[in-house]
C-alpha cells in the first residue's frame, strides 16, 4: 500500500463529524433533501454580517497597493495591530501587534502552536468530551494526547486535571464555549485552573501553556460573556477563527495571540512565525486578513442562535432526552436512551435524522446535535427524534 500504515489507521478512526456529513449527502440523494434532517456539522447557517460584506466589496473594488503580494509570514502589520488593539480593549491584556500571528483558521493556528511547543514525547492534555481533531493535531508534531475527564456537568474537574498533569505535560488545550457540550468555564473556575498550573509548573520546573481554542467566544447566550483567558494563567496563547462569529468558515481565517505574561513571549513570537511558514500555511489569506481587521467588533446576531437553541431544547424535553443546556456555541450533547450511542445514532438514521455519536468526542452514551440549522429543519426532525427515543427504551 502506498500510504503509510499510520495514516491508514488514523483514517479508520477519523472524525465522526465528517462521516455523518457524508452520510447526509448520500441520504439526500436517495430520498430528497427535504426529508433529511442533518445536525452533524457545525456549518454556520448565517451569512457574514453586512459590515463584513461591505468590507469585502470595498477591498475588491479599491484594493490597497500590494494587497496580493508576499507579506510577513505572521501577517500584515496593520492587521495584526488592529487585532491586538481589539483584544486588548476586550480583555484588558496589554497585547502588542507582534503578539498576533494571523493564521489559516483555528486549525492552522493550533498546528502552528503545537509545532512550536512540542518535542517528541511531550504530552498535551485535553478535557473530554473534546473536538476529535485535537488527537491528530497533537500527533502531527510528535506529541502524546492525554485525556482528562470533565465533571458530570461538563465543567473542569480540577482533581482529574491534577492527576493527569505531570512533568511531561507541555500544553493544555481548552475550548470554551465547548464543542460539543456548549459548556463555558467561569472566571472563577479558570482562576482555579491557573493556580493548579502555576503549582505544577513550579513542581516540574516546566512551562505549561494553555492553548485556548476559542472560535465560539462570541457565540454566548443569555447575556453572558466569555471570561478572558489571559486572566487565568500567564502562559497562554489565545487561538480563534472567524468561522463562527463572522460566518467565514470557508475562508479559513483566524489568529493566535500570545498572552503578554507568557514567560517565553519573544521566542514564541519568532517560533509561531517560523512554523507558520514551514508547515506550509506561509501566511493567512491576504484579502480576508483585511476583512476581519475591519470587523473585529462585529458578529452574527447571536440571539438567532439562542432562539434555535431554545426551540431545540423544548423539543428534546418533549422527547424525554436528558441534556445540559448549552451556554454558548451551537451544539447540544444529550444523553442517549441507552449507553450505546452508536445504536441510537442508527435508530435516528431510520427517521432520516443525522447526529454524531458522543464516542467520537471521547464521551460515549451521548450524541451531538448541531443547531446551526433552520427552524424548519428542527421542527421537521423533532417528531422523528421522539419516535427514536421511544423505540430505544
Amino acid at each position: 500500500m502506498a500510504i503509510s500504515k499510520k495514516i491508514n489507521s488514523f483514517m479508520t478512526k477519523a472524525s465522526w463529524i465528517r462521516k455523518m456529513f457524508e452520510e447526509g449527502i448520500r441520504m439526500k440523494q436517495e430520498v430528497g433533501a427535504d426529508k433529511v434532517f442533518d445536525f452533524s456539522l457545525g456549518n454556520p447557517i448565517m451569512e457574514p454580517p453586512e459590515p463584513c460584506q461591505q468590507s469585502l466589496c470595498e477591498l475588491t473594488r479599491s484594493p490597497p497597493a500590494g494587497l496580493h503580494r508576499y507579506m510577513s509570514n505572521a501577517g500584515h502589520p496593520e492587521v495584526r495591530a488592529r487585532v491586538a488593539e481589539y483584544i486588548a480593549a476586550d480583555t484588558g491584556a496589554a497585547l502588542q501587534a507582534e503578539d498576533v500571528i494571523m493564521s489559516c483558521g483555528a486549525g492552522g493556528a493550533l498546528n502552528v502552536a503545537l509545532k512550536s511547543l512540542l518535542d517528541p514525547g511531550d504530552q498535551v492534555v485535553v478535557v473530554a468530551p473534546f473536538f476529535p481533531e485535537y488527537r491528530f493535531y497533537t500527533d502531527n508534531h510528535g506529541g502524546e494526547l492525554v485525556v482528562a475527564e470533565s465533571a458530570g456537568d461538563f465543567d473542569l474537574d480540577l482533581e482529574e486535571l491534577d492527576r493527569v498533569i505531570n512533568p511531561r505535560t507541555k500544553a493544555l488545550i481548552l475550548n470554551s464555549p465547548n464543542n460539543p457540550t456548549g459548556r463555558m468555564y467561569s472566571a472563577e473556575r479558570l482562576k482555579e485552573l491557573g493556580d493548579l498550573l502555576n503549582r505544577k509548573e513550579k513542581e516540574a520546573d516546566q512551562t505549561i501553556t494553555i492553548l485556548s481554542d476559542d472560535p465560539y467566544r462570541k457565540i454566548v447566550f443569555d447575556g453572558a460573556k466569555a471570561p478572558p483567558i489571559f486572566d487565568a494563567h500567564p502562559n497562554t496563547i489565545l487561538i480563534t477563527s472567524h468561522s463562527k462569529d463572522l460566518g467565514l468558515a470557508g475562508e479559513r481565517i483566524g489568529f493566535a495571540a500570545i498572552g503578554p505574561g507568557h514567560r517565553d513571549r519573544q521566542p514564541l513570537r519568532d517560533a509561531l512565525t517560523f512554523t507558520n511558514r514551514t508547515l506550509g500555511f506561509v501566511n493567512a489569506p491576504s484579502l480576508f486578513q483585511h476583512v476581519v481587521a475591519q470587523n473585529q467588533s462585529v458578529s452574527v446576531p447571536v440571539q438567532e442562535y439562542q432562539q434555535l437553541r431554545d426551540m431545540f431544547c423544548d423539543g428534546l424535553d418533549r422527547a424525554g432526552l436528558d441534556y445540559i443546556r448549552p451556554q454558548g456555541a451551537f451544539y447540544l450533547f444529550p444523553k442517549t436512551p441507552g449507553e450505546d450511542d452508536l445504536a441510537f445514532v442508527r435508530t435516528l438514521q431510520k427517521h432520516y435524522i443525522l447526529a454524531v455519536p458522543g464516542s467520537g468526542f471521547g464521551r460515549g452514551g451521548h450524541i451531538r446535535l448541531s443547531f446551526c440549522v433552520t427552524k424548519k429543519e428542527i421542527e421537521g426532525a423533532l417528531p422523528g427524534i421522539k419516535k427514536a427515543v421511544e423505540e430505544s427504551l
